[in-house]
């Protein structure tokens, strides 16, 4: 694994977030709304532009009908290099 200073842990984030989303075959705006967050934050975080707090990783990852430390398991292994994006 590189070092962490070296990774884009909001581009690795945006992308988990994206491919859960996918899977789900959810638009952003369906994502948000379940969310209670707006489309463009959920577009942001999947750019790698903002990152989410606690509460919101929450918040999506039960819109996405899984556990956070399911979605953190996930960035940690792209991250790893582990898993495909």
């Amino acid at each position: 694994m590189e070092n962490a200073d070296t990774l884009n842990y909001s581009l690795i984030f945006g992308q988990a977030l994206k491919a859960r989303r996918m899977a789900l075959s959810v638009s952003q705006e369906e994502l948000a709304y379940r969310a209670g967050v707006d489309r463009t934050f959920v577009s942001r975080i999947e750019r790698g532009i903002r990152q989410p707090t606690i509460t919101t990783i929450f918040s999506l990852s039960q819109a996405l009908e899984i556990s956070a430390s399911e979605l953190v398991k996930d960035v940690e292994s792209l991250a790893a290099g582990t898993q495909s994006p």
